[in-house]
């Protein structure tokens, strides 16, 4: 857990109505939390590139950034010290979801910033009612899912109230994750997480996959590490690596995702494998309720 974050506790006295309103339906957005509990995994690129990815093979695509340290934000552009309305405003019911909306440079991408003021929402929230389901609540009112095929959210690298309101939220989790010996402990603890915030808050949550970034092969420890964790979630680990590239660690220095930084890169071409990826997951899915 990162310094000066508070942790939240699942524990099913405190679970509000959010989890026995959900109705999801037909809806049509996939809605989806990029988390890890763990800092420097990739979280943020994999948002920032996966939304971008998305958005140029013409899916419609929010991208909603609840990082106080705004990455995600200034990776596609909006530094946060620039942002008037952002994700706080929305969180607090200050502000409803279009008068949060941002356009990028991709004309499907839209994006709900990060503001300075982010950085107090984990003590405000608190003590607001319903506070584990206020962005879930802003997004129906909103009839977001009628409005996007996905919805990505840059959580923060901690179990505090903001990523609580993205796993609250959520159709499912995508992990990003370091072929590291640490990662595999930092994954164990995340998992148990999802356990009990389907127990709390959200039955529904599921682990859409775990993308591998900043990937080596070569390495023994790095096949080991993937072999482990195929061994332990068989079904949703993502073929897609994401190599190390310093076109992916250079794109967010001029506010652009990596395919429109330089899209030959190998960084920008593996996040467009992993859009592709994620779509077909997605169509099969379609295919299997009909």
């Amino acid at each position: 857990m990162s310094k000066g974050s508070s942790s939240v506790s699942l524990k099913p006295s405190e679970r509000s109505d959010s989890a026995g309103a959900r109705n999801r339906g037909e809806r049509k957005a996939r809605i989806l939390a990029v988390s890890n509990q763990k800092g420097g995994v990739g979280k943020t690129t994999t948002a920032v590139n996966l939304a971008a990815s998305l958005a140029a093979a013409e899916r419609e695509v929010l991208l909603i950034d609840l990082d106080p340290q705004g990455n995600a934000s200034s990776s596609v552009g909006f530094p946060r010290e620039q942002v008037e309305v952002g994700t706080y405003d929305l969180l607090m019911g200050e502000a409803a979801l279009d008068d949060a909306l941002l356009s990028t440079d991709l004309p499907p991408l839209k994006v709900v910033a990060t503001t300075p003021n982010l950085l107090g929402a984990e003590v405000e929230l608190v003590d607001l009612q319903g506070r584990e389901s206020r962005l879930m609540q802003a997004l129906t009112r909103a009839r977001a899912r009628d409005r996007w095929d996905f919805i990505i959210m840059d959580c923060p690298p901690s179990l505090g109230l903001l990523t609580l309101n993205a796993l609250v939220a959520a159709d499912a989790i995508v992990i990003p994750m370091l072929a590291k010996y640490f990662s595999l402990e930092g994954l164990g603890a995340l998992h148990a997480t999802i356990e009990a915030i389907r127990g709390a808050f959200n039955p529904d949550l599921e682990i859409e996959g775990i993308v591998f970034c900043n990937h080596n092969q070569r390495t023994n420890l790095a096949q080991a590490v993937v072999s482990e964790v195929q061994k332990h979630f068989p079904q949703h680990v993502f073929s897609t690596r994401i190599p190390q590239n310093i076109r992916l660690s250079e794109s967010p220095s001029h506010g652009k995702p990596a395919l429109l930084y330089d899209i030959e890169s190998k960084g920008a071409q593996a996040y467009l494998e992993l859009a592709q990826e994620l779509m077909t997951r997605a169509d099969s899915r379609v295919a299997a309720r009909l």
